[in-house]
């Protein structure tokens, strides 16, 4: 059974206190609140990495897992937490992970050694996962098929990338202005408050049939296979790729992954029915979204690395040399909104990731003492904006004929392939990349011209990977089917694959 699309229960209607039932544009706020909060969390940390390294004690070779911890947890509970999200309501399962990201985002800001932040960082990331599919089930409950519904997936679509900029640009002013720690306290508040006000605003929905059983066997087999894998490529740093440890990860990550398809062919209500990977435009988007979500999550955790340890910018000059960014990722995923309800998508898509890769080879060449005007900001608005055009036609790709039982199950997968993309992304380019450091410091012989270089050439190296994951992405992005501009029939809006 897969995970059905939005419909109230029969006699389980909107409590008399959900208001707002009748004010679509507020529920679409709140919701995008809710989620843009957990998208921020993937990138916030990415600024305040070094000041976290110096504070706490942290290897650098460790610096990866505090922001894959995050997104390796919220991308392996997404199914099985929008399975319960059908089942018991969607806005109980939205209010309790606003509850448990709360109070992880509490833990990790009194976080007093790496340990702990790595684990309250994946406890927001099960809070977060519990947040995401719920919201996005809601919003496709509230709003029905058709032009409003694009817009509105369009706003959320736009939304991850914006705020992943907008995360590194608060990043930069509370890692600069009170501290690191204020990157995860100002969630606490908002999380909350969030909580308490959700019953006012939201409609509390379910699934007209429960499951009979839920697949909690694939969900850890799932998240444990990809947490290993990410933990595996992060060891490869210190003990390289031929030695037991990282084989015998990879080996086990391997079994893992196995058994969880063997898991979902044979439960009764498996977390990912393997059948709808039948459905050509989704599983290119999914593919899609792995490969531009690495790319995006790359480029932010190395740019604010390059930034800081190359051309020696504070935290809070970091965080506002994003700005334009955040700008023009916004103006990109307007121009695509507007974009693909009149031409078809596939080629909306594909140009968008053909200019990000653009502006990741801009980075790649980027001088070791280039100016932010000539350089920086060239390359920045160039992937930008390739960036933001690129998230509402994936959204809409990831849609494409499939069946309205189906659509919840469908948003979880592709907001798990955005999370497992960003985590695993970032996890290979450091793994490769951190491998060369001892090398390259010890030829340097600590002479600072030569530190500085060998700094700026692991950085290069990791955008190149990053343009690397982006192209493939292309390449991906041209097996999508010709998906058509949306057409009218019987008042509502349908994305036909040919």
């Amino acid at each position: 059974m897969s995970i059905t699309e939005a419909q109230p229960r029969s006699g389980t209607a909107s409590p008399p206190r959900a208001r707002a039932a009748g004010h679509p544009g507020l529920i679409l706020a709140f919701l995008c609140v809710a989620g843009f909060m957990t998208f921020l969390d993937v990138s916030i940390v990415n600024v305040a990495l070094p000041s976290i390294e110096r504070d706490l004690g942290v290897s650098e070779s460790y610096l990866q897992y505090i922001v894959t911890a995050y997104g390796t947890v919220l991308g392996g509970f997404l199914l099985l937490s929008g399975r319960l999200a059908d089942t018991f309501g969607r806005r109980r399962i939205l209010r309790t992970g606003l509850i448990v990201f709360a109070a992880a985002s509490l833990l990790a800001g009194v976080a007093q050694g790496s340990t702990m932040l790595i684990a309250a960082r994946g406890l927001q990331g099960l809070g977060a996962a519990f947040i995401a599919p719920a919201a996005l089930s809601l919003l496709t409950n509230t709003f029905a098929e058709g032009p409003e519904r694009n817009r509105a997936l369009g706003i959320w679509g736009g939304l991850s990338g914006i705020a992943s900029v907008a995360g590194v640009v608060l990043g930069g002013l509370f890692t600069e202005g009170p501290g690191w720690r204020w990157i995860f306290f100002i969630n606490v508040p908002i999380g909350l408050a969030a909580a308490a006000l959700a019953p006012f605003v939201v409609p509390e929905s379910r699934a007209e049939r429960r499951p009979r059983a839920f697949d909690t066997a694939g969900a850890v087999v799932l998240t444990a296979g990809l947490m290993l894998l990410i933990y595996t490529l992060g060891q490869t740093v210190d003990v390289g790729w031929t030695s037991a440890r990282t084989i015998g990860g990879l080996v086990v990550t391997g079994i893992l992954l196995t058994a969880f398809l063997v898991i979902e062919r044979r439960a009764e209500s498996p977390l990912i029915p393997l059948g709808i990977f039948r459905l050509r435009a989704l599983r290119a988007a999914n593919i899609t979204a792995v490969l531009l979500f690495g790319t995006l999550v790359t480029l932010f955790f190395f740019a604010s690395l390059f930034m800081q340890q190359v051309l020696d910018y504070s935290p809070i000059r970091t965080g506002l040399a994003y700005v334009p960014l955040a700008i023009i990722v916004s103006v990109g995923a307007g121009i695509s909104s507007k974009l693909v309800t009149k031409m078809a998508a596939k080629p909306v898509l594909i140009t968008g990731i053909v200019i990000t890769v653009a502006g990741m080879l801009m980075l790649w060449r980027l001088p070791v003492h280039g100016g932010y005007v000539s350089d920086v900001l060239p390359a920045f608005l160039l992937a930008g904006l390739g960036l933001g055009m690129s998230f509402v036609p994936l959204q809409v790709a990831a849609f494409a004929g499939v069946r309205k039982t189906e659509s919840g199950l469908a948003a979880g997968l592709i907001n798990t392939s955005q999370e497992a993309g960003g985590a695993l992304g970032v996890a290979i380019a450091a793994t490769i990349v951190f491998s060369r450091v001892p090398a390259l410091t010890k030829a340097a012989h600590g002479d600072p011209p030569l530190v500085l270089a060998a700094r700026a050439s692991v950085f290069h190296e990791a955008f190149l990977i990053a343009a690397c994951f982006a192209t493939v992405g292309v390449l991906v992005a041209l097996s999508l089917p010709k998906l058509r501009a949306p057409e009218h029939a019987n008042g509502e809006s349908v994305v036909p694959v040919a």
